[in-house]
């Protein structure tokens, strides 16, 4: 699916380009057209007013010397020459610039008289010229031009117009390639970990999903019995609609903290207060799992955000620790400002997380040992709503670990 993405993105991206690159290069040969043309026919006014001054000072054929009174110098004229004619296109004089053969000036009179136009250009022995006619009362007068190099550069201009093209287009391609690759990833990603996501969420649904249906047949195969002979099996019913409540609850957050266009109530906050409220909240609970709490929190510490949400966040991050605690443990909680930053740090010791799993800490449904999870009663969703948290917060959370030793989760806030 995201190949063709990708290669629709390249194709409708690549003719695009290549309009914008054929528009382009056509309105530039055009332009450039017009003004080789120009210069052209403004050259053979210039032979055309050479020749007629030329003929007023009853000059010689060699081209007239710098401060002549036709007022052209030796490196201002032009290869050309000056035919003229009867009124039968038969040639009565010739005066050239250039040493050509009499055939090669009736071969050009002949194909100017078949045009039967007072200008235009025509091409002889891969020389191309320009011509003007002028009507006198004896016959015609025929000024030629050499453009040879003139209309080269308008043909080599295509050649370098093709070229670049290809070129520009291949170096285009590789690069749109690059960027198409690019953008597409995170989506990819995105695609991938949401159908991930769907297919942990109805594993977790399944499991109790079965208890509490093989567990309820249990019940209709003694119906006659009295319900206190078989409160076993309510109580695992009960267990395992607590275990999906919870499940959810903590699905639709994610979707929730997901939706870019939830609205959350930030507001100034001191987080030392809340910080202190949620360890005294669970103070009990670390002494019935027979922990050690420590905790160093500085005083009127403020910043701006969700006092719900950094409740949550806390408690998360404190119901890991005392999961993953060993027996007769420490945990450890220090809040603190260090620069423009206000960080959190919870720290408990135990077994520790081994690097392929720190990578993976954060991901929704992952558990560093599953069997331990489902019996402390986690679902995989704490610390990824933790980090969801953070981030609408403009946040960083990250974690260090020592196999053997302690693990940190380190909360950076503005």
């Amino acid at each position: 699916m995201f190949t063709k993405l990708r290669n629709r993105f390249l194709i409708v991206n690549m003719a695009t380009i290549i309009f914008i690159m054929l528009v382009a290069f056509i309105s530039i040969y055009i332009i450039t057209c017009q003004k080789v043309i120009i210069d052209i026919n403004i050259n053979l006014e210039m032979v055309s007013d050479y020749y007629h001054k030329k003929k007023a000072s009853n000059d010689d054929k060699s081209p007239p010397p710098q401060g002549d009174q036709t007022g052209y110098s030796k490196d201002e004229l032009l290869p050309c020459f000056e035919l003229k004619t009867d009124n039968q296109w038969n040639i009565l004089s010739v005066q050239s610039k250039l040493d050509l053969e009499n055939q090669f000036y009736e071969k050009i009179i002949n194909k100017i008289a078949s045009r039967n136009s007072s200008n235009g250009r025509l091409k002889l022995n891969e020389i191309s010229w320009a011509y003007k006619v002028e009507k006198n009362q004896s016959g015609f007068s025929v000024y030629a031009l050499d453009v040879t190099s003139e209309l080269k550069v308008v043909n080599n201009l295509i050649y370098t117009f093709i070229l670049v093209g290809i070129m520009m287009l291949i170096i285009i391609f590789i690069v749109n390639r690059f960027l198409a690759n690019r953008y597409i990833a995170p989506v990819k990603e995105a695609f991938d970990k949401q159908k991930q996501f769907i297919s942990d969420a109805s594993h977790e649904l399944k499991t109790p999903l079965s208890v509490i249906h093989t567990n309820a047949d249990v019940l209709l195969s003694n119906q006659e019995d009295l319900i206190a002979t078989q409160l076993k099996w309510i109580h695992h019913i009960k267990t395992e609609t607590e275990r999906m409540k919870l499940l959810t609850n903590d699905l639709l957050y994610l979707a929730e903290m997901d939706d870019k266009r939830s609205d959350i109530v930030f507001a100034p906050l001191n987080i030392s207060k809340v910080v202190e409220s949620v360890i005294l909240t669970m103070e009990g609970v670390i002494f019935e799992r027979e922990v050690n709490l420590e905790y160093h929190l500085e005083p009127d510490l403020n910043t701006f955000g969700n006092v719900e949400q950094m409740k949550q966040l806390v408690m998360i991050l404190l119901d890991n620790a005392i999961k993953y605690t060993n027996h007769q443990g420490l945990i450890t909680v220090d809040l603190r400002k260090r620069h423009h930053e206000i960080l959190l740090e919870v720290t408990n010791t135990g077994e520790g997380i081994t690097s392929e799993h720190l990578e993976k800490i954060f991901d929704r449904f992952y558990r560093n040992d599953p069997s331990r999870t489902r019996k402390n009663g986690g679902n995989g969703l704490g610390l990824a709503i933790a980090k969801s948290i953070v981030e609408k917060h403009k946040g960083k959370i990250s974690v260090k670990s020592v196999p053997g030793g302690n693990t940190t989760f380190i909360v950076r806030l503005s």
